[in-house]
């Protein structure tokens, strides 16, 4: 009926990550092009799956540092080297840290309006070979109006992280405590083999690399207190007297090469191909705040969804917040005392796992359907701190 509403819902098939290798020359992936590093991802997902690649309708690929390698609509080299059909298109999604999970939530919305069936929402950055910052090719981003409206000045994310911790008071030992705690839940989930099925193995000049090699078990809080803060600056602190100097390498994600892809598929086009559904998104929400305080957007981001799904807290089994900065999720916490920490983060994040900006979205999204299918739980939250103060938030249903 011409003017009638289409709606459908969206389902999660399969979901893969390639294993977090350290964002620098001699890491295990540095020597693996971005492109290639998706294509094999690209492969590695739809290998798992017995249906036609063809039917694809769109791959939507987040990636920050466009420029480089990762210049060419990055998503379409890797479809194309991959070896797949060429009539299969491709786009570039940018929304800083949560590039890969927007492409996840464009996928899904293609999928429920009804316009597309079959969509990859994937996201690679190779931060060994593309240096972070790059495409601002050492110009001014804000313009002069930015400029005017938050003088004295924007700050970085590491100072935004020392404003966030000083906020909620946040002192070293308990930064230092939580970016422990990311090692020790990653290597154990690690050691388990929780993360084998989320991985794909990519082949590299020494051999297939299958296993994160960012995590660092032997990590204590009296270890990561020794390091020194990272971002200290006498300008930032006379303006800002109340930060503390607390953000150090060791409670700060780290910088990573990596690619993650989720097939997502109408619940129709899922049954009429045979294949079985793992979860369905649920919900779907994004949210602006301070930009000054930068890493705050997932606060107000969880109220946005729990209202648009009308689900409470206490009904996630499973969350997963971007450890950008050891303050993200203590924060988060803090703002949410209903919430059980143990289900935050259970199998560790970014200062374990690192932080791979295209891909980062896509990971999580990655590893919180495989825990939810473990754990046996039917919900799960992701959240995500952005550049410029904003934040994606996805609800997952387990099927």
């Amino acid at each position: 009926m011409l003017g009638e509403q289409r709606t459908a819902d969206a389902v999660i098939v399969d979901a893969v990550r390639t294993a977090a290798g350290r964002g620098r020359p001699g890491g295990a992936l540095a020597g693996v092009h971005p492109v290639d590093l998706l294509a094999r991802t690209l492969r590695g997902l739809l290998d798992r799956q017995d249906f036609d690649p063809g039917l694809v309708d769109d791959v939507l690929t987040g990636c920050v540092s466009q420029v480089g390698e990762q210049s060419a609509t990055p998503g379409r080299m890797a479809w194309l080297g991959a070896g797949l059909p060429p009539h299969v298109p491709a786009a570039t999604i940018d929304r800083k840290c949560g590039s890969g999970q927007q492409a996840l939530h464009f996928a899904a919305q293609a999928i429920k309006a009804g316009d597309q069936d079959v969509v990859i929402a994937c996201g690679v950055e190779s931060m060994s070979r593309v240096r972070m910052g790059s495409a601002r090719m050492d110009a001014d981003p804000y313009g002069s109006q930015v400029a005017e409206r938050f003088a004295p000045g924007l700050v970085s994310q590491g100072v935004a992280a020392e404003l966030v911790a000083a906020r909620w008071k946040l002192d070293r030992s308990a930064l230092d405590a939580y970016a422990a705690r990311s090692h020790r839940l990653a290597a154990a989930a690690r050691d388990s083999g929780a993360f084998d099925r989320e991985i794909v193995p990519v082949d590299t000049p020494a051999g297939p690399f299958r296993r994160d090699e960012t995590i660092r078990p032997d990590s204590t809080a009296e270890t990561l207190g020794r390091l020194k803060p990272a971002f200290a600056r006498d300008d930032i602190a006379a303006r800002f007297p109340e930060i503390g100097w607390h953000i150090t390498a060791g409670n700060s994600s780290q910088i990573t090469d990596g690619a993650a892809a989720v097939l997502l598929m109408s619940a129709a086009r899922c049954a009429e191909l045979g294949l079985t559904p793992r979860a369905r998104v649920h919900a779907t929400a994004v949210c602006g705040d301070d930009p000054l305080l930068m890493l705050t957007a997932p606060i107000p981001a969880t109220h946005r969804i729990l209202g648009r799904s009308a689900l409470r807290l206490d009904q996630i089994d499973h969350i997963e917040i971007n450890e950008a900065f050891a303050p993200v999720p203590l924060a988060w916490l803090a703002e949410f005392p209903e919430a059980d920490p143990a289900r935050v983060n259970p199998r560790g994040g970014a200062i374990a796992l690192g932080h791979p900006l295209g891909a980062s979205g896509a990971r999580l999204a990655t590893t919180m359907l495989h825990a939810l299918e473990d754990e046996g739980g039917r919900y799960g939250l992701q959240l995500m701190c952005e550049a410029g103060g904003m934040a994606n938030a996805t609800i997952i249903e387990r099927l």
